[in-house]
């Protein structure tokens, strides 16, 4: 059974392979237009930074150099139940310099489509045993992002040789660049 987690809470991952999966709901009829979530997940060092420019994972690089975190693919609509977007992380495979991987999802366009968080709904960030597919954690995030055009979901670090996730929920406006700038 899963871990359902309130914003901050952090969890111990005892599992080096999972998925993590990532769903939402939007009101595309509150613009006119279609939106596009996009699920970033950068691999930073104790710095808080990348590690290299290709530790950026997303729709336009799939696979991180060490193979460790994969993005199955962009979904361009968030129809259907479920998942929109996936990442598989084998943290057996992670570059030994890794201590963080954060999970950003932004609104593609979302300046010109004056689309924001405020309209996206049921947003929800799960890890899961790939082999089973049983639910590990899970954190819902609840918070009205009425500016906001992206959110972190969550991250992944490891402190004392241990791998931990803490549910973030924090939401920023401005897109995949501000946290490149951030993260870069």
């Amino acid at each position: 059974m899963a871990i359902n987690l309130q914003k901050g809470q952090r969890e111990v991952i005892n599992a080096p392979k999972f998925v993590i999966g990532l769903g939402w709901d939007t009101n595309s009829t509150s613009t006119g237009t279609a939106f596009d979530l996009d699920a970033s997940v950068f691999v930073l060092a104790d710095n808080k930074k990348l590690l290299s420019d290709e530790n950026l994972v997303f729709y336009n690089n799939l696979v991180s150099p060490d193979g460790a975190v994969e993005h199955t693919g962009d979904n361009l609509t968030g129809d259907g139940a479920g998942d929109d977007e996936q990442i598989k992380i084998d943290l057996s495979k992670i570059d030994p310099r890794a201590t963080e991987v954060c999970i950003v999802i932004t609104i593609h366009d979302a300046e010109n489509r004056r689309q924001n968080f405020g309209q996206v709904r049921n947003s929800f960030i799960r890890i899961f045993d790939a082999a089973t597919n049983a639910d590990l954690l899970k954190y819902e995030l609840e918070e009205d992002f009425s500016i906001e055009t992206a959110v972190e979901f969550g991250r992944i670090y490891k402190r004392n040789n241990e791998w931990k996730f803490e549910a973030v929920g924090a939401g920023m406006k401005g897109g995949l660049q501000d946290y490149l700038n951030k993260y870069n």
